[in-house]
């Protein structure tokens, strides 16, 4: 069963987050705690982890996608 990668809260006013950067792709594996994605929001950027080591199974949202917090971006196909 794939675990769903959701938008973080990022404490504060911040209620979405824009999607900066994908570092790794559908097909490819990740370990816990690797890099997977950049967002920025208002008033930083941030670099999401991966919560399970797996493979990524589905992109939900391209660069430059506003996402608000909790929404599904991604989901890992844990190993």
């Amino acid at each position: 069963m794939n675990v769903d990668v959701p938008m973080p809260d990022f404490g504060g006013d911040a209620k979405e987050g824009t999607i900066v950067a994908w570092h790794k792709q559908p097909g490819e594996r990740v370990a816990a705690g690797e890099l997977l994605l950049e967002v920025m929001t208002d008033k930083v950027n941030v670099e999401i982890e991966a919560p399970v080591a797996g493979t990524v199974a589905e992109i939900l949202c391209a660069p430059d996608d506003v996402i608000p917090v909790g929404q599904t971006i991604a989901r890992i196909r844990p190993a």
